[in-house]
């Protein structure tokens, strides 16, 4: 299952930290939800992904919270069971990371690590609880982060169009990227809900690929071109083999997301 394993620990790291071009408010609001069934090969249903916002308070500062939750499901979790959960803090205001969280948990391999963005000395407190040797400070880039597949589903927001490019930088694990997402082409999808035309996105990493990206992996998200704009497929490939993730159910917000 060592494939597999790949394709959705990658899946996980589309909730590694990315910052976007200028500091913005999410488009994400409270209450706002969002569901995918991975398939993998043969298997129609390998696992499930939850994407959820709250918004909250705390000492009177108001806050995002998105919550990414990553499991197998059926057949597959009898052979690999893997469950994973990434947490990422926003400021409401302003849209910058403030903290981020993630754990694994399989038959294999746990992992176990919080970032900690701390703005005036300009690091970010890497911590992680089960190898505490690979602790760290580390430089914050000079844009503000934000998670790789809420960077992905922002774009919905972005009024991209064909041919535009968006740089953003990622931190996977203990490591900033500089990547590009680049608005592909529009194609055609069939999905749960229907039949519909996305914007198809990819993040590329032009300068010194590194991790997934010098392996040759890639990743994509398909937005939806109506009013909703609703990231109706995402996708992860490797060598090893391909992962897509449908949206199933869409939870709306209790107010509209604005395009900017």
């Amino acid at each position: 299952m060592k494939s597999l394993s790949a394709i959705v620990f990658a899946f996980l790291a589309c909730s590694a930290l990315t910052a976007p071009s200028r500091a913005q408010p999410l488009s994400f609001k409270d209450g706002e939800r969002f569901t995918f069934r991975v398939s993998w090969g043969i298997f129609s249903h390998a696992g499930d992904i939850t994407i959820a916002a709250h918004t909250e308070k705390l000492a009177g500062l108001p806050q995002v919270r998105v919550i990414t939750d990553t499991s197998t499901q059926g057949f597959i979790r009898k052979l690999y069971r893997f469950d994973g959960r990434a947490e990422s803090i926003f400021d409401a205001k302003d849209g910058r990371m403030l903290a981020a969280s993630a754990s694994t948990t399989s038959k294999k391999k746990n992992t176990r690590a919080m970032a900690v963005f701390d703005y005036e000395a300009g690091l970010v407190r890497y911590e992680d609880f089960l190898r505490p040797d690979r602790n760290a400070g580390i430089p914050i880039p000079p844009d503000h982060p934000m998670d790789l597949i809420t960077s992905l589903i922002e774009a919905r927001a972005w009024n991209l169009k064909t041919g535009d490019r968006r740089p953003v930088t990622v931190m996977f694990d203990d490591e900033f990227y500089d990547l590009t997402l680049v608005a592909e082409r529009i194609e055609h999808v069939d999905t749960e809900a229907g039949e519909c035309d996305a914007l198809v996105i990819v993040p590329v990493m032009e300068k010194e690929p590194k991790g997934m990206f010098k392996r040759g992996g890639t990743v994509r998200v398909w937005i939806s071109q109506d009013e909703k704009h609703l990231p109706v497929k995402l996708e992860v490939s490797m060598k090893y083999g391909t992962g897509t993730a449908w949206l199933t159910h869409y939870h709306p917000p209790t107010s509209p997301v604005a395009a900017r």
